[in-house]
């Protein structure tokens, strides 16, 4: 089974399985990308880190893609732990990614930085110069995007990144997820990648499987579009697509 529809401008697209939705999530960024470096030599995509980006990665590091043309850039990190801690996100992009397809740069936000303010500054700039191709994120239980969090986030923010508070609801997540013991181990902050600057990519590739996101795919969809969830700005991007398995994609009725 395959289903698509519009809700906006976002298209929808509900598979059978995460299988399925990895295949063709996949297919939809090599795309992307191989059209960037057809037309410019050189593709810049940002890569999520949750564990929703399993089935998408799976795929996309067998497509055969020139990645000696390709800089990563990620969407968030903890303040304040190493790039050796099981939940860095560096730690993620360099072993699961950057060590398997050796990508042209990989530019990676440092949250153990001495100075954040420098660090993010630093990270601006970097992606201000390399204008992002292709954003791969993933929605939080919450309806967060990145780490921008309900109420938290800014649809209008100036700025690329930003330190925040992460909210209970998004720091039980990464327990469930099984990259915590317990709540009082992961950090209360972080720095991400603001909305503005996830809009700002050409290309949005948005996978989410699993149930317990259901909730906030719904959300995504038929709320408002504001800050309650976060993720709902996605039906204002110009070229996003929302790949579902059928699990996620339960209290949909279109």
């Amino acid at each position: 089974m395959r289903k698509s529809f519009y809700k906006d401008k976002l298209k929808v697209e509900i598979f059978d399985d995460k299988e399925k939705m990895g295949q063709e999530s996949a297919s939809f960024v090599a795309e992307k990308l191989n059209q960037a470096i057809n037309e410019r030599g050189t593709a810049n995509l940002i890569l999520g880190t949750g564990a929703s980006q399993y089935p998408l990665l799976e795929v996309l590091l067998k497509k055969g893609l020139d990645w000696t043309r390709i800089t990563l850039f990620h969407l968030d990190e903890y303040i304040g732990i190493s790039d050796q801690h099981p939940a860095s996100f560096r730690k993620f992009l360099r072993e699961r990614v950057a060590e398997i397809v050796k990508p042209k740069n990989v530019y990676y936000l440092n949250g153990d930085a001495e100075d954040m303010n420098a660090e993010i500054k630093r990270y601006e700039k970097l992606l201000k110069e390399n204008p992002v191709d292709v954003a791969c994120i993933g929605i939080g239980e919450n309806g967060h995007i990145a780490f921008n969090d309900p109420f938290i986030a800014d649809f209008d923010d100036p700025a690329y990144l930003r330190v925040v508070k992460m909210d209970e609801a998004c720091r039980k997540q990464q327990v469930g997820e099984g990259w915590f013991p317990t709540i009082n181990h992961v950090p209360e902050t972080a720095a991400t990648l603001t909305v503005t600057a996830i809009m700002s990519s050409k290309a949005i590739c948005c996978t989410v499987p699993d149930e317990r996101k259901s909730e906030a795919v719904y959300n995504t969809l038929y709320g408002e579009i504001d800050s309650s969830c976060p993720a709902s700005i996605l039906r204002e991007h110009n070229s996003a697509v929302l790949f579902l398995d059928r699990f996620a994609a339960i209290k949909i009725n279109n």
